[in-house]
């Protein structure tokens, strides 16, 4: 099928979920989504997924770029980038190539940044003690000294 000349591009395209909407299943669009309402399910855009304060999305997101003010329950899989906003509350698990955290968002779930972050690989297992998550992201177990607890402390 050829496209008419004044077909809009895909990628430009912006669909919007209006605050007060609520949308329950799968989302996908080829261009962008601005979730100002209410979205229980999945959303997949072509090019960006934009949250506003008022909206909250629970299911998972994929996109190229997200960006983020309001709730996000679920995965957020950004191939490009993810801004979360000091108004943002994400419980879950977020892969990206690169992300900007804003002081006030609250983030409570997995981070990982950057090329390996977007490998498809299997559910990671279940986390059972900070040790082993430490482990699996290749972090170096560290003793420090308290100067309290020190012996020249506790003599004293």
């Amino acid at each position: 099928m050829r496209k008419r000349k004044d077909d809009p591009d895909d990628q430009a395209v912006i669909s919007i979920i209006a605050e007060g909407a609520r949308v329950t299943g799968e989302v996908t669009v080829k261009g962008t989504i601005r979730v100002e309402g209410e979205v229980d399910g999945n959303v997949t855009a072509g090019k960006a997924v934009v949250v506003g304060k008022e909206g909250a999305v629970r299911g998972d997101i994929v996109t190229e770029d997200a960006v983020l003010s309001g709730v996000v329950e679920g995965t957020i899989r950004a191939a490009s980038r993810l801004e979360l906003h000091a108004t943002s509350r994400i419980d879950g698990q977020v892969r990206a190539r690169r992300m900007k955290l804003e002081e006030g968002a609250l983030l409570n779930g997995t981070v990982l940044l950057g090329e390996e972050a977007l490998e498809e690989t299997s559910a990671a297992p279940e986390v059972s003690d900070s040790a082993a998550a430490e482990e699996r992201a290749g972090a170096v177990p560290v003793d420090v000294e308290s100067p309290l607890e020190s012996p020249a402390s506790i003599e004293e």
